[in-house]
């Protein structure tokens, strides 16, 4: 392909191709003497000036995070945080109002405390799993048992007696607790191999002694409280140093608590070599009834085409092991921090700016997937919905979601936007349309182009997505600053646009079966956490 004649300012399918060789204007200078440097809009600099200059991302990340907290879908927390984010809105001069768009059950954290009172004491690191029943404020001490070993569901259920006052083990202990990386980097391959073979065998094991029960796993914990079991103890190991899943609990009555993996594992070699041990809990959760859930709409007015919109997407949701860092107060401080600048830069754009900042996205998209139900005249006129939502890195990928023409009006959204924040992004046009990852994916299900910003990792998988280290010290604020960028560029060269971008659909690739493979469908949110 020859670039002779190609200049920064053409938009078209030719600088797509400029994004997708990551050539920066300086690399663009060095190899070819005598091209003009990237020249901007005035507007894209005073986006760039605003950002840089009065960034109010540390404080807004401070006031969510540390302030508010997690935001647990019908949680105190996520109330506070969805008036938090109103008045803020409002305090920019961005009008804003909070949207119901059903109810979950209410549930509020309070004090708890784990410890090993026998055969020695110790304080243990643990957690109530979201949701979980409380022990009132009372203190009780009982014996910690694993899940037996047995045959088949018959010796499960005459086992079951001897769970009545103790709490129950019901995960794998870990072999280990040094993450692949550590162990490749420092094991012998003998090592090595040895931890590996261990540690599948255990887990084969562990699988055969939950399949003998004859339950699926999310059904033991019910079982176990009803034959009497004061509490439900777990470890859900991400696979790193400290980390572990931080999820809902499925018992009613009896007490959910995540242990860490090495307390955990000193809990079941006492009990394994027969020393008994006990822990005493005492928990002061309250459960509130059912509580609306609701999602945070701003919006910024357009002039010429104010019935058009322009979404910015991000969750305000979050679980609760954390502080729900980057999962996803990074996309909402973020999202919010476009709209602040935008409010300044471009008071007046053509087309309407909405934020969307969704709730109960963790337990199935439900806010966004409401959102697109309920106002099918703002989604049959949206010309665009820009995602954030894992992590804190900057963007790299951008995917265009299945829609034909994605490589055309992206293509000329992301030449605008200066080559220090697209250097490094990886393009895939057409794409293909998300199943249900994130909140986009219910854009695109209703034939809306949506696009999820998808960021470099930082470790998001392993170190923080949904897990008790997702904190405000993982923060990356200069990655953040880059998205805000990005995103507020895109949004304002959609807003600019002519006429709505073309929706056509690709034709998608046949399924592993063969079969011709479908759009996604819209889906019906839960509206309630009824059943959950």
């Amino acid at each position: 392909m020859k670039f002779n004649n190609l200049i920064i300012t053409y938009f078209g399918r030719m600088a797509i191709l400029v994004l997708a060789c990551g050539f920066s204007t300086d690399l663009q200078a060095q190899r070819f003497p005598g091209r003009a440097a990237q020249k901007l809009d005035p507007i894209v600099e005073q986006i760039v000036k605003e950002a840089k200059d009065n960034s109010e991302l540390e404080q807004l990340a401070f006031e969510l995070l540390d302030v508010v907290g997690p935001r647990l879908v019908g949680t105190p927390q996520m109330t506070k945080a969805n008036e938090w984010a109103l008045q803020t809105f409002e305090k920019w001069g961005i009008p804003a109002k909070n949207q119901q768009f059903g109810e979950w059950h209410g549930w509020e954290r309070g004090i708890s405390h784990i410890d090993m009172t026998y055969p020695r004491q110790k304080s243990l690191a643990g957690t109530q799993l979201a949701w979980s029943p409380t022990t009132n404020g009372k203190a009780i001490e009982a014996e910690v048992i694993p899940l037996a070993d047995f045959k088949d569901s018959l010796a499960f259920r005459a086992w079951l007696p001897q769970v009545k006052g103790k709490y129950v083990m019901i995960s794998m202990p870990q072999p280990t607790g040094r993450p692949d990386a550590n162990w490749k980097e420092y094991g012998t391959p003998e090592s090595i191999e040895k931890m590996n073979k261990n540690r599948d065998s255990l887990s084969a094991a562990w699988n055969n002694r939950v399949k003998a029960t004859g339950l699926a796993p999310y059904s033991i914990p019910t079982v176990l409280e009803d034959a009497g079991a004061v509490g439900i103890l777990s470890s859900y190991w991400s696979g790193e140093f400290g980390a572990n899943k931080i999820f809902g609990a499925r018992s009613h009555k009896a007490p959910s608590l995540d242990i860490s993996l090495e307390d955990y594992g000193i809990l079941y070699r006492l009990a394994e070599k027969g020393y008994k041990p006990k822990i005493k809990v005492e928990t002061s959760s309250k459960h509130l009834g059912n509580v609306p859930s609701f999602n945070t709409i701003a919006e910024i007015k357009g002039t010429e085409f104010p019935d058009e919109y322009v979404i910015l997407s991000a969750h305000l949701d979050s679980w609760e092991g954390g502080s729900g860092a980057t999962d996803n107060g990074t996309g909402t401080i973020a999202m919010m921090e476009v709209a602040r600048v935008l409010k300044k830069v471009l008071p007046n754009p053509k087309r309407s700016i909405i934020i969307g900042l969704w709730g109960s996205e963790e337990q199935g998209l439900n806010g966004s997937r409401a959102f697109v139900l309920d106002n099918p005249e703002i989604v049959e006129k949206t010309q665009a919905v820009f995602n954030l939502d894992n992590g804190t890195g900057r963007v790299a990928n951008i995917n265009g979601s299945g829609f034909v023409h994605s490589y055309d009006f992206m293509g000329r959204w992301l030449a605008a936007v200066p080559n220090e924040i697209t250097k490094d992004i990886k393009t895939d046009f057409p794409g293909s349309p998300g199943g249900g990852g994130s909140d986009h994916a219910s854009f695109v299900a209703a034939g809306v182009p949506g696009f999820m910003l998808s960021s470099l990792s930082w470790g998001y998988f392993s170190n923080t997505w949904h897990t008790n280290l997702d904190t405000y010290d993982k923060l990356v604020f200069d990655d953040l600053l880059s998205n805000v960028i990005l995103t507020a560029v895109l949004t304002y060269k959609a807003t600019e646009e002519p006429k709505l971008v073309d929706r056509e659909k690709r034709v998608l690739p046949a399924d592993r079966n063969g079969q011709p493979a479908t759009w996604p469908a819209i889906r019906q949110p839960r509206r309630s956490g009824v059943g959950y």
